[in-house]
């Protein structure tokens, strides 16, 4: 069966990454959910997606205390999913201001995502390499995924991630073809395809077996595929 990712909650019913939009994506039917976590100057997780807040400071520069009130801390979006999955996506742009080379806060995602979810109810990812191999190299048990975007064929991308050990890869669906599934099915990774909003696309995906579809309507995802 393909599982629903709730993108960033229920994002076209709710502001996204906020508690409400991840209760709400339950309460429309997505089996898991997709949250962006980054690091605030005074250390705490906090799930936004832009680097820059809309005031135009950078969340990394400003604390925790500072920020907007719909800003939740991993640990409070982890705990408004319920019993759904959690897909925690790390930000970490090696183009941005920003960027941590030293991958300062997987030891404290690592750490919340342990103590609020199972392995079968966790996967971590990132556009960052470094940052999911960081994971791998603190527990390899934890489920990780290499998010790309980068249209240089299935056997460049899906050779970068079996090369680190990572068990999933979620590509965007504009580069995703059957040939490009049949290559991460026969490397034996978990495909997640994100952002897939039209619901043909979604069945047509399902029937090609990706594992997940991110999704920003998770209920016109359980229409389609249920």
């Amino acid at each position: 069966m393909t599982l629903i990712f709730g993108h960033r909650g229920a994002s076209a019913a709710f502001t996204e990454n906020t508690v409400e939009a991840f209760a709400g994506a339950q309460e429309l039917g997505a089996d898991w959910v997709e949250l962006d976590v980054q690091q605030t100057a005074d250390g705490t997780l906090a799930v936004y997606h832009d680097e820059e807040l809309p005031t135009g400071e950078l969340l990394s520069q400003t604390a925790f205390g500072d920020l907007p009130d719909f800003i939740p801390t991993l640990a409070e979006a982890i705990r408004a999913c319920g019993d759904m999955g959690v897909n925690i996506e790390i930000k970490n742009d090696p183009a941005k201001p920003s960027f941590d080379p030293e991958h300062a806060m997987v030891p404290g995602v690592l750490a919340v995502a342990r103590e609020h979810l199972s392995l079968e109810k966790c996967l971590i990812s990132s556009f960052d390499m470094g940052a999911v191999n960081a994971v791998r190299d603190l527990d390899p048990r934890m489920p990780t995924a290499f998010i790309t975007m980068d249209d240089v064929g299935p056997e460049v991308s899906i050779g970068r991630v079996t090369a680190h050990s990572h068990s999933s890869i979620n590509p965007w669906d504009d580069i995703v073809s059957t040939r490009w599934i049949a290559a991460a099915q026969e490397a034996e990774l978990a495909v997640n395809v994100w952002t897939v909003d039209d619901p043909e696309r979604m069945v047509e995906l399902a029937k090609m077996g990706v594992a997940g579809i991110i999704t920003n309507v998770p209920d016109v995802a359980v229409q389609a595929l249920r």
